[in-house]
């Protein structure tokens, strides 16, 4: 119950959702891990995991119980299988206010980073070229979400999904590569562009990209020779090594900066201290999901939003990476400050209901006086000092 205990915790830290709103559930399907199954102290389900339609008819179950007690309910979805991930938000996207912080807060905090740095580069996101090392649930949910943001702007969905390019642990996935997963197909390569299985440094010689992202979860991925490769075709390039924790992040800062001569733009998955280098401090953003979710959860909360588009998460990134000032550009973070958490999710808050009035996803919205009654929304705890005559 750790992770779904915390999760709300930093609901209620970061953007005042009242505690006595909130619920943690551990759904609970068995284990494969025999030494649990054969500790007597273990508190969990004695049995192998299920799957399959065994497991399906189980969330299905769980999702109706859902939906007949708690008609209301905002339902965050956590540490899912890749797989179960896509396919249980797919399922029931349309069915309640759900939404899957794995997929669209890692999505909405990577895009908002993505932001904040073209805030530094003065380009446009439709000129980006996007590579991604990994290629799972979390990098497919960011790229969904850079191509609405390019599709907003201007490009059509053929060129935005044209402009990212996708590798896994068996390299360039392309359209044929017999060895692709349904997701994956979307931003295959088509035939003939680039060899199926090209290697990160060999797209990234052959594509010249302006951003690198690494959800690969592989320590060191991200080499001196392809930083210093992206360096030759870009006097600005974006580097995201994304991938937490910090054991497994793809680069560290201080090699991406080092590597590229300062000229590098950083954001890391896992916490990192500021880098100095060359006489400049470089305060390092963490693309952490509390700056998105708890402010998606007010949004819901006070707004009370019946479905969540990913309209909703674009608004979140926008409104996120508008939040970055002058003293964040000039310390090289596209985040702003995490001590400025709640701030940073009454505005994403406000964009969002602001974006959900807009979608029809909100029934009467009134948008009068909406930042001082959000405001007045937010709970914040009262500690009543204690009368020690009374103990």
């Amino acid at each position: 119950m750790g992770i779904p205990m915390g999760k709300l915790s930093l609901y209620t830290l970061c953007a005042g959702i009242p505690p006595y709103n909130t619920l943690p559930i551990f759904l609970d399907v068995g284990t494969d891990n025999e030494t649990r199954l054969k500790d007597p102290l273990y508190i969990g389900l004695r049995q192998k995991r299920i799957r399959g339609e065994a497991y399906q008819k189980f969330i299905d179950a769980f999702i109706q119980a859902i939906k007949k007690v708690f008609p209301n309910v905002l339902l965050q979805w956590e540490d899912f299988y890749r797989d179960n991930a896509i396919q249980q938000l797919a399922r029931f996207r349309n069915e309640l206010c759900t939404f899957n912080d794995d997929i669209q807060g890692t999505a909405a905090v990577a895009l908002a980073g993505i932001f904040g740095a073209l805030r530094m580069t003065g380009k446009s996101i439709q000129e980006q070229k996007i590579v991604f090392a990994g290629a799972g649930a979390a990098g497919h949910g960011i790229a969904d979400l850079i191509v609405l943001a390019m599709k907003e702007a201007g490009s059509t969905e053929a060129a935005a999904q044209a402009s990212i390019w996708m590798i896994d642990r068996e390299g360039l996935i392309t359209v044929n590569r017999g060895d692709i997963e349904e997701f994956q197909k979307k931003y295959a390569r088509p035939k003939g562009e680039f060899r199926a299985g090209m290697s990160l440094l060999e797209v990234i010689q052959g594509v010249k990209p302006t951003i690198l992202i690494g959800v690969s979860a592989t320590k060191n991925l991200f080499t001196k020779e392809i930083i210093e490769t992206m360096v030759l075709s870009c006097d600005r390039p974006i580097i995201f090594p994304l991938s937490n924790p910090t054991s497994k992040s793809e680069c560290t800062p201080e090699e991406a900066l080092r590597w590229s001569n300062g000229t590098a733009i950083v954001a890391t998955g896992s916490p990192f201290e500021p880098v100095i280098f060359n006489g400049k401090r470089y305060r390092i953003g963490q693309g952490n999901n509390a700056y998105i979710f708890p402010g998606m959860g007010l949004s819901v909360s006070f707004g009370k939003i019946r479905r969540i588009s990913d309209g909703l998460f674009l608004a979140a990134a926008k409104a996120l990476g508008n939040m970055l000032s002058d003293e964040d550009i000039q310390e090289g973070s596209v985040y702003p400050s995490i001590n400025k958490i709640r701030v940073c999710s009454k505005q994403i808050a406000l964009a969002i209901i602001k974006q959900a009035a807009g979608e029809g996803l909100i029934d009467n919205p009134s948008l009068d006086t909406l930042e001082s009654k959000l405001e007045d929304y937010m709970w914040f705890p009262e500690y009543l000092p204690i009368k020690y005559e009374n103990l």
